[in-house]
Protein backbone atom coordinates (compact mmCIF):
# COMPACT_ATOMS: atom_id res chain seq x y z
CA UNK A 1 0.00 0.00 0.00
CA UNK A 2 1.09 3.44 -0.66
CA UNK A 3 1.65 5.96 1.67
CA UNK A 4 -0.79 7.80 0.02
CA UNK A 5 -3.07 5.29 -0.15
CA UNK A 6 -2.06 4.80 4.05
CA UNK A 7 -2.75 8.45 4.76
CA UNK A 8 -5.21 9.50 7.47
CA UNK A 9 -6.46 11.87 4.43
CA UNK A 10 -8.02 8.87 2.82
CA UNK A 11 -10.16 8.24 5.51
CA UNK A 12 -13.60 10.20 6.20
CA UNK A 13 -13.03 12.25 9.26
CA UNK A 14 -10.03 10.55 10.22
CA UNK A 15 -9.01 13.51 12.77
CA UNK A 16 -11.36 11.78 14.62
CA UNK A 17 -9.79 8.54 15.06
CA UNK A 18 -7.51 8.28 18.10
CA UNK A 19 -3.87 8.30 19.38
CA UNK A 20 -3.84 3.93 19.12
CA UNK A 21 -6.43 3.41 16.69
CA UNK A 22 -5.09 4.99 13.40
CA UNK A 23 -2.92 2.25 11.29
CA UNK A 24 -0.20 4.89 11.32
CA UNK A 25 -0.18 5.99 14.75
CA UNK A 26 3.61 6.18 17.13
CA UNK A 27 1.27 3.69 19.40
CA UNK A 28 1.22 0.93 16.72
CA UNK A 29 1.84 -2.37 18.66
CA UNK A 30 2.79 -1.06 21.72
CA UNK A 31 1.41 -2.30 25.27
CA UNK A 32 -0.64 0.08 26.49
CA UNK A 33 -0.95 1.24 30.51
CA UNK A 34 -2.80 -0.57 33.47
CA UNK A 35 -6.85 0.44 33.25
CA UNK A 36 -7.34 0.11 36.42
CA UNK A 37 -4.91 1.07 39.77
CA UNK A 38 -5.26 0.26 43.53
CA UNK A 39 -5.03 3.06 45.43
CA UNK A 40 -5.97 3.77 48.92
CA UNK A 41 -8.27 6.74 49.03
CA UNK A 42 -9.81 6.32 45.44
CA UNK A 43 -10.33 4.05 42.61
CA UNK A 44 -9.36 4.74 39.04
CA UNK A 45 -10.21 3.03 35.72
CA UNK A 46 -10.16 4.25 31.86
CA UNK A 47 -13.19 3.63 30.08
CA UNK A 48 -13.05 4.35 26.05
CA UNK A 49 -11.41 7.45 26.61
CA UNK A 50 -12.47 8.61 30.07
CA UNK A 51 -10.38 8.33 32.85
CA UNK A 52 -12.47 7.89 35.92
CA UNK A 53 -10.90 8.81 39.60
CA UNK A 54 -13.47 8.69 42.64
CA UNK A 55 -12.82 9.13 46.13
CA UNK A 56 -13.47 6.13 47.50
CA UNK A 57 -14.09 6.80 51.29
CA UNK A 58 -17.59 7.43 51.17
CA UNK A 59 -18.35 6.28 55.13
CA UNK A 60 -15.91 9.71 55.85
CA UNK A 61 -17.24 11.96 53.43
CA UNK A 62 -14.39 11.22 51.35
CA UNK A 63 -12.79 13.22 53.72
CA UNK A 64 -9.15 14.40 52.92
CA UNK A 65 -6.08 12.13 54.37
CA UNK A 66 -2.42 12.70 53.74
CA UNK A 67 -2.93 10.31 51.04
CA UNK A 68 -5.50 12.22 48.88
CA UNK A 69 -3.08 14.70 47.22
CA UNK A 70 -0.63 12.32 46.40
CA UNK A 71 -2.49 9.38 44.80
CA UNK A 72 -4.61 12.34 43.13
CA UNK A 73 -2.06 13.78 41.69
CA UNK A 74 -0.54 9.87 40.82
CA UNK A 75 -3.97 9.25 38.91
CA UNK A 76 -4.05 12.20 36.82
CA UNK A 77 -0.58 12.04 35.84
CA UNK A 78 -1.40 8.23 34.58
CA UNK A 79 -4.48 9.95 32.57
CA UNK A 80 -2.09 12.61 31.36
CA UNK A 81 0.33 10.23 30.15
CA UNK A 82 -2.10 7.39 28.62
CA UNK A 83 -2.78 8.22 24.90
CA UNK A 84 -6.20 6.22 25.24
CA UNK A 85 -7.82 8.96 27.17
CA UNK A 86 -9.02 12.02 26.23
CA UNK A 87 -10.43 13.54 29.45
CA UNK A 88 -11.01 12.96 33.21
CA UNK A 89 -13.59 13.37 35.80
CA UNK A 90 -13.32 13.31 39.40
CA UNK A 91 -16.24 12.29 41.25
CA UNK A 92 -17.13 10.90 44.26
CA UNK A 93 -18.26 7.63 46.15
CA UNK A 94 -21.50 8.08 48.06
CA UNK A 95 -23.39 10.78 49.72
CA UNK A 96 -20.88 13.69 48.44
CA UNK A 97 -17.89 14.67 46.38
CA UNK A 98 -15.94 15.72 49.26
CA UNK A 99 -16.09 16.97 52.86
CA UNK A 100 -12.98 18.70 53.35
CA UNK A 101 -9.89 17.23 55.55
CA UNK A 102 -10.47 14.89 58.04
CA UNK A 103 -10.67 16.98 60.86
CA UNK A 104 -11.99 14.52 63.06
CA UNK A 105 -8.78 13.04 62.86
CA UNK A 106 -7.02 16.62 62.45
CA UNK A 107 -8.58 18.89 64.95
CA UNK A 108 -9.81 15.94 67.35
CA UNK A 109 -6.03 13.78 67.31
CA UNK A 110 -3.27 16.02 66.79
CA UNK A 111 -3.00 16.19 63.45
CA UNK A 112 -2.03 11.97 63.51
CA UNK A 113 -3.87 11.04 59.77
CA UNK A 114 -3.18 7.42 60.90
CA UNK A 115 -1.30 4.86 58.64
CA UNK A 116 -0.54 6.45 55.24
CA UNK A 117 1.07 4.94 52.09
CA UNK A 118 4.74 6.09 52.31
CA UNK A 119 5.60 6.68 55.82
CA UNK A 120 6.45 10.05 56.62
CA UNK A 121 8.62 9.79 59.96
CA UNK A 122 10.87 11.72 60.12
CA UNK A 123 9.73 14.46 57.40
CA UNK A 124 8.20 18.36 57.78
CA UNK A 125 4.66 15.73 57.00
CA UNK A 126 5.49 13.56 60.29
CA UNK A 127 2.50 13.61 62.47
CA UNK A 128 4.23 14.22 65.46
CA UNK A 129 6.20 16.96 64.20
CA UNK A 130 2.80 18.51 63.32
CA UNK A 131 0.96 17.70 66.26
CA UNK A 132 4.19 19.66 68.31
CA UNK A 133 3.64 22.57 65.71
CA UNK A 134 0.20 22.87 66.53
CA UNK A 135 0.36 22.93 70.36
CA UNK A 136 -1.82 26.14 71.75
CA UNK A 137 1.12 26.53 74.41
CA UNK A 138 3.95 26.24 72.13
CA UNK A 139 5.89 27.99 69.59
CA UNK A 140 4.20 27.81 66.10
CA UNK A 141 6.79 27.67 62.77
CA UNK A 142 4.69 28.74 59.79
CA UNK A 143 6.76 27.33 57.73
CA UNK A 144 6.86 23.89 58.61
CA UNK A 145 2.83 24.36 58.56
CA UNK A 146 3.25 25.90 54.63
CA UNK A 147 5.64 22.65 53.75
CA UNK A 148 3.04 20.25 54.95
CA UNK A 149 -0.22 22.38 53.05
CA UNK A 150 1.74 23.00 50.46
CA UNK A 151 1.68 19.58 48.92
CA UNK A 152 -1.80 19.01 49.89
CA UNK A 153 -2.07 22.39 47.25
CA UNK A 154 0.43 20.79 44.82
CA UNK A 155 -1.71 17.11 44.40
CA UNK A 156 -4.87 19.25 43.97
CA UNK A 157 -3.36 21.47 41.65
CA UNK A 158 -2.94 18.23 39.44
CA UNK A 159 -6.00 19.16 37.92
CA UNK A 160 -5.28 22.32 36.54
CA UNK A 161 -1.98 22.03 35.35
CA UNK A 162 -2.86 18.31 33.82
CA UNK A 163 -2.16 18.71 29.51
CA UNK A 164 -5.93 17.07 29.07
CA UNK A 165 -8.76 18.51 30.20
CA UNK A 166 -10.11 18.02 33.66
CA UNK A 167 -14.28 17.39 34.85
CA UNK A 168 -15.26 17.78 38.46
CA UNK A 169 -18.64 16.20 39.22
CA UNK A 170 -20.20 17.44 41.79
CA UNK A 171 -23.30 15.85 44.37
CA UNK A 172 -24.30 16.51 48.29
CA UNK A 173 -21.42 18.19 49.07
CA UNK A 174 -18.27 19.50 48.41
CA UNK A 175 -17.43 21.81 51.01
CA UNK A 176 -13.98 23.29 52.75
CA UNK A 177 -10.98 21.66 51.43
CA UNK A 178 -13.04 19.63 48.86
CA UNK A 179 -13.45 22.94 46.88
CA UNK A 180 -9.92 23.31 47.03
CA UNK A 181 -9.99 19.94 44.29
CA UNK A 182 -13.07 20.86 42.70
CA UNK A 183 -12.05 24.65 41.78
CA UNK A 184 -8.87 23.02 39.92
CA UNK A 185 -11.25 21.09 37.42
CA UNK A 186 -11.23 22.98 34.28
CA UNK A 187 -15.16 22.66 34.32
CA UNK A 188 -17.76 21.72 37.04
CA UNK A 189 -20.35 19.87 36.52
CA UNK A 190 -22.98 19.64 39.69
CA UNK A 191 -26.35 18.46 41.19
CA UNK A 192 -28.58 20.87 42.30
CA UNK A 193 -28.97 20.70 45.54
CA UNK A 194 -25.15 19.95 46.03
CA UNK A 195 -23.71 22.15 49.00
CA UNK A 196 -20.41 24.36 47.63
CA UNK A 197 -18.72 26.05 49.68
CA UNK A 198 -15.80 26.99 52.82
CA UNK A 199 -17.41 27.39 55.83
CA UNK A 200 -13.78 27.30 57.99
CA UNK A 201 -13.73 30.90 56.50
CA UNK A 202 -15.71 31.30 59.77
CA UNK A 203 -12.97 29.99 62.18
CA UNK A 204 -9.92 28.01 61.34
CA UNK A 205 -9.44 28.51 58.20
CA UNK A 206 -8.62 29.96 54.77
CA UNK A 207 -9.42 28.21 51.59
CA UNK A 208 -5.44 27.45 51.00
CA UNK A 209 -6.09 26.89 46.79
CA UNK A 210 -6.74 30.12 46.88
CA UNK A 211 -9.03 29.81 43.49
CA UNK A 212 -12.29 31.46 44.37
CA UNK A 213 -11.69 34.78 43.41
CA UNK A 214 -10.53 33.15 39.96
CA UNK A 215 -13.02 31.39 39.37
CA UNK A 216 -16.24 34.00 41.05
CA UNK A 217 -14.67 37.42 40.94
CA UNK A 218 -13.28 39.37 43.23
CA UNK A 219 -17.41 40.22 45.14
CA UNK A 220 -18.92 37.01 44.85
CA UNK A 221 -15.94 35.19 46.41
CA UNK A 222 -15.68 37.92 49.31
CA UNK A 223 -19.44 37.21 49.33
CA UNK A 224 -19.01 34.02 50.13
CA UNK A 225 -15.40 33.77 52.24
CA UNK A 226 -16.46 37.03 54.33
CA UNK A 227 -19.61 34.74 55.65
CA UNK A 228 -18.47 31.59 55.25
CA UNK A 229 -22.31 30.57 53.19
CA UNK A 230 -22.85 27.65 51.07
CA UNK A 231 -24.12 28.17 47.85
CA UNK A 232 -26.54 25.40 46.35
CA UNK A 233 -25.19 23.42 42.77
CA UNK A 234 -27.86 25.75 40.84
CA UNK A 235 -26.43 28.74 42.50
CA UNK A 236 -23.11 27.65 41.66
CA UNK A 237 -24.21 27.92 37.77
CA UNK A 238 -25.84 30.81 38.34
CA UNK A 239 -22.83 32.30 39.35
CA UNK A 240 -20.49 30.88 36.81
CA UNK A 241 -19.08 28.16 39.38
CA UNK A 242 -19.90 25.46 37.43
CA UNK A 243 -20.73 25.28 33.93
CA UNK A 244 -23.80 23.20 34.31
CA UNK A 245 -26.38 22.23 37.49
CA UNK A 246 -28.76 19.42 36.94
CA UNK A 247 -31.30 17.31 39.03
CA UNK A 248 -29.37 15.12 40.93
CA UNK A 249 -31.34 12.25 39.30
CA UNK A 250 -30.10 13.83 36.55
CA UNK A 251 -26.24 14.11 37.00
CA UNK A 252 -24.55 11.19 35.62
CA UNK A 253 -26.31 11.16 32.50
CA UNK A 254 -25.47 14.85 32.10
CA UNK A 255 -21.85 14.41 33.05
CA UNK A 256 -21.40 11.65 30.24
CA UNK A 257 -22.98 14.04 27.46
CA UNK A 258 -20.53 16.49 28.63
CA UNK A 259 -17.68 13.63 28.52
CA UNK A 260 -18.44 12.15 25.57
CA UNK A 261 -18.31 15.51 23.44
CA UNK A 262 -15.10 16.80 25.09
CA UNK A 263 -13.47 12.88 24.28
CA UNK A 264 -14.28 13.07 20.69
CA UNK A 265 -12.23 16.09 19.90
CA UNK A 266 -8.58 15.09 19.16
CA UNK A 267 -6.05 15.55 22.60
CA UNK A 268 -3.91 17.63 20.96
CA UNK A 269 -6.69 19.93 20.08
CA UNK A 270 -7.97 19.52 23.58
CA UNK A 271 -4.00 19.87 25.11
CA UNK A 272 -3.29 23.45 23.01
CA UNK A 273 -6.73 25.12 23.77
CA UNK A 274 -6.22 24.10 27.37
CA UNK A 275 -2.58 25.22 27.40
CA UNK A 276 -3.99 29.04 25.34
CA UNK A 277 -7.13 29.19 28.24
CA UNK A 278 -4.29 28.22 31.42
CA UNK A 279 -2.12 30.85 30.07
CA UNK A 280 -4.46 33.44 30.89
CA UNK A 281 -5.94 31.81 34.14
CA UNK A 282 -2.29 31.69 35.94
CA UNK A 283 -1.79 34.99 34.01
CA UNK A 284 -3.69 36.18 36.69
CA UNK A 285 -1.18 35.44 39.41
CA UNK A 286 -2.91 31.68 40.46
CA UNK A 287 0.45 30.48 41.92
CA UNK A 288 0.19 33.63 44.17
CA UNK A 289 -2.71 33.20 45.38
CA UNK A 290 -2.32 29.61 46.35
CA UNK A 291 0.90 30.39 48.15
CA UNK A 292 -0.43 33.42 50.06
CA UNK A 293 -3.44 31.66 50.69
CA UNK A 294 -1.80 28.65 51.80
CA UNK A 295 0.42 30.97 54.37
CA UNK A 296 -3.18 31.98 56.08
CA UNK A 297 -4.82 29.08 56.35
CA UNK A 298 -1.61 28.26 58.52
CA UNK A 299 -2.41 31.79 60.09
CA UNK A 300 -5.97 31.00 60.68
CA UNK A 301 -5.82 27.61 62.90
CA UNK A 302 -3.06 29.70 65.43
CA UNK A 303 -5.20 32.95 66.17
CA UNK A 304 -6.36 32.75 69.58
CA UNK A 305 -9.70 32.04 67.71
CA UNK A 306 -8.00 29.18 65.59
CA UNK A 307 -6.66 27.71 69.16
CA UNK A 308 -9.80 27.67 70.86
CA UNK A 309 -11.66 25.84 67.89
CA UNK A 310 -8.82 23.60 68.05
CA UNK A 311 -9.12 22.87 71.42
CA UNK A 312 -13.10 22.51 71.21
CA UNK A 313 -13.35 20.04 68.91
CA UNK A 314 -10.48 17.94 71.08
CA UNK A 315 -12.79 18.16 74.14
CA UNK A 316 -16.12 18.14 73.21
CA UNK A 317 -15.73 16.49 69.61
CA UNK A 318 -15.45 18.19 65.83
CA UNK A 319 -19.05 17.86 65.00
CA UNK A 320 -20.01 19.53 67.99
CA UNK A 321 -17.72 22.26 67.39
CA UNK A 322 -18.61 22.59 64.18
CA UNK A 323 -22.87 22.92 65.34
CA UNK A 324 -21.50 25.69 67.88
CA UNK A 325 -19.52 27.79 64.99
CA UNK A 326 -22.57 27.70 62.10
CA UNK A 327 -25.87 27.59 64.16
CA UNK A 328 -25.76 31.14 64.75
CA UNK A 329 -25.60 31.62 60.70
CA UNK A 330 -29.00 29.43 60.62
CA UNK A 331 -27.30 26.78 58.54
CA UNK A 332 -25.98 23.45 60.39
CA UNK A 333 -26.53 21.16 57.91
CA UNK A 334 -27.63 23.06 55.28
CA UNK A 335 -26.53 25.12 52.15
CA UNK A 336 -27.27 28.75 51.69
CA UNK A 337 -29.00 30.11 48.87
CA UNK A 338 -31.66 26.96 48.14
CA UNK A 339 -34.04 27.59 45.42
Amino acid sequence: MSDFENHSGTRPAAWYEGLTEAPDSPWADRALPPTEISYRTLTYEVTGRIARITFNRPEHGNAITSDTPVELAHAVERADLDPRVHVMVVSGRGKGFCGGYDLSLFAESGFDPGESADSPTGTVLDPVVQARNHNPWGTWDPMVDYAMMSRFNRGFASLLHANKPTVAKLHGFAVAGGTDIALYADQIICADDTKIGYPPTRVWGIPAAGMWAHRLGDQRAKRLLFTGDCLSGKQAEEWGLAVESTPADELDERTEALLERIARMPINQLVMAKLALNSALLAQGVANSGMISTVFDGISRHTREGYAFQLRSATTGFREAVRERDEPYGDWKRAQFEK
